[in-house]
């Protein structure tokens, strides 16, 4: 059975709640990545933040992104799964709430992320295909 410690990065970085949005595009530029979790001081998920969120929630807005704290972005549902789920199931995970991104999570704690670059090299083309026709359904 493929697990999605099988399948997830791990060392995933946390932007923590008290960083700014600043900061946290500044890591997204340096990882060279489009999304980062948000964590706590007890270093547990709170959500995640996308450059998205960044661009059209803060710039467009006219917000100050070097006073905006990331933890004003944790909001909604956060998805995820543990590192022994079995890939099937992190996949539908991922298709039924149209997440790009999933984080893996043990004991409270992020210990990696799923994303479409790592399912390119675990999974199938058809599986792959049906799961991007989903989340961006």
């Amino acid at each position: 059975m493929t697990t999605a410690r099988d399948v997830m990065t791990t060392g995933t970085q946390c932007i923590k709640e008290d960083q700014t949005l600043m900061e946290a595009a500044r890591m997204m530029r340096d990882l060279d990545v489009g999304s980062l979790p948000i964590c706590g001081d007890d270093n547990k998920l709170h959500g995640m933040l996308t450059d998205r969120d960044i661009v059209i929630g803060a710039v467009a807005s006219g917000s100050n992104c070097s006073q905006t704290l990331a933890g004003e972005y944790a909001q909604g549902a956060i998805h995820w799964v543990s590192s022994d789920t079995d890939i099937d199931d992190a996949l539908a995970v991922m298709s039924e709430h149209q997440v790009k991104r999933l984080a893996v999570v043990d004991d409270h704690r992020l210990v990696g992320m799923i994303s479409e670059t790592d399912l390119t090299k675990h999974i199938d083309s058809d599986r792959l295909a049906d799961v991007v026709s989903d989340v961006y359904a």
